[in-house]
């Protein structure tokens, strides 16, 4: 298994919004509320040419399997930024590459002068859940910053 992780390209809009979106469909996430609905999903490529900001595109063997990234979302302290998008196909998840992908969100974080990363969730992606508590992440009991996502009613931090 060839795994590479890469830079988002706008070629790619299509196709990670489909994972996406299909991801969201598939754990009867896809509510109101939520990146299902939000426009910027098919514009990933343009949203992520903001500054801080970083997207990666995670293929096998080519393949595009999903991607996940940093955002610098309104509202939020200087020094935290969000982890965003975090979605993988079906083939894709239990190898480690959602590991890999939050790993390296982490760096680039990091690197970006981020000290803190938040991320919004939803109940029924327990799999992530179990992850991101498994790499430092903890509950809020609210959220941050003006994402717009009022559909994800779990909240997490991680200090870097």
């Amino acid at each position: 298994m060839n795994v590479t992780v890469r830079p988002i390209q706008p070629s790619d809009n299509t196709l990670i919004a489909k994972i996406i979106r299909d991801t969201l469909a598939e754990f009867g996430a896809n509510h109101p509320g939520t990146v299902y609905y939000d426009p910027t999903t098919d514009a990933l490529y343009e949203l992520f040419q903001k500054e801080k900001s970083a997207y990666n595109i995670a293929e096998i063997n080519g393949k595009i399997v999903g991607g996940g990234g940093i955002y610098p979302t309104a509202g939020l302290p200087a020094d935290t930024c969000e982890l965003v998008k975090m979605y993988l196909l079906p083939e894709a998840r239990g190898t480690g590459l959602g590991s890999k992908l939050i790993t390296l969100c982490l760096e680039q974080a990091k690197a970006n002068g981020f000290s803190k990363v938040y991320l919004e969730t939803m109940n029924e992606l327990k799999a992530a859940l179990k992850v991101y508590a498994g790499m430092g992440f903890t509950y809020l009991n609210g959220p941050m910053g003006n994402s717009g996502h009022f559909g994800c009613p779990l909240w997490m931090i991680k200090e870097l």
